[in-house]
């Protein structure tokens, strides 16, 4: 084990090829579906924060159990779609990595938008208050409630993108695990150990902890700036 753990690390040092082509595809498959699902979610969760009608309870409630999709079924659904007598075969995502950042964005935003509606809760009732006493419209109501959730909008995309980072299920069942194409790390950690190559599973497994360390200190930092 001492030597794999030694042989993961001289593939770090030497920059590895196909190291560095798994960790693009995961970076750019995360990135992308992290941030659209933010730019989805944010919005959404803050408008489930300031309705009370029935409907608005219905959505929250729907919102609150796509959080918990099993991502094998969202992997499941995606493939139906795109697979050869799917809807939108024509679009040909099937294996790609565009279908994969759909299959992300579908399990993620439900995550972003219940993190925020349960923050903003808290505080729209406040802030609508006084801004129907200042006569403000309901769009800069909107945004004053977003200006108020900056930290918590931080700290959410934080988990998304961890999520994005994490997945497995998905992305293995829309994507295929194809080298030098959709093969990202989680999934190879798992192929690479299945076939008994601990050497660059363990690569991959410490630069997967080194990205999430790396994110948590950015994170911080930019957190403890905006709470000033």
């Amino acid at each position: 084990m001492g030597s794999a753990f030694a042989q993961a690390l001289d593939l770090i040092v030497q920059g590895d090829g196909m190291l560095l082509q798994i960790i693009g595809v995961t970076l750019r498959m995360s990135l992308t579906s992290s941030l659209i699902a933010l730019v989805l979610g944010v919005p959404v969760g803050i408008l489930l924060s300031t309705g009370k009608s029935k409907a608005v309870t219905a959505l929250i409630v729907l919102n609150r159990t796509m959080m918990g999709l099993p991502p094998v079924v969202c992997g499941l659904l995606c493939y139906l779609m795109f697979c050869g007598v799917g809807p939108f075969r024509w679009a040909h995502l099937l294996y790609t990595v565009e279908g994969m950042i759909i299959a992300q964005v579908i399990l993620i935003s439900p995550i972003v938008a219940g993190n925020v509606e349960a923050f903003a809760r808290g505080i729209s009732g406040p802030v609508r208050e006084t801004c129907a006493g200042l006569n403000i419209g309901l769009p800069r109501q909107l945004l004053l409630i977003a200006g108020e959730c900056r930290y918590q909008v931080i700290s959410t995309y934080l988990l998304a993108l961890g999520r994005g980072l994490a997945e497995v299920g998905a992305v293995s069942m829309v994507g295929g695990a194809i080298a030098y194409k959709t093969n990202v790390m989680t999934t190879a950690i798992m192929m690479y150990t299945n076939r008994g190559d601990f050497k660059m599973a363990i690569a991959l497994g410490i630069i997967l902890v080194a990205i999430f360390l790396i994110m948590n200190i950015v994170v911080h930092v930019v957190q403890t700036k905006v709470s000033r």
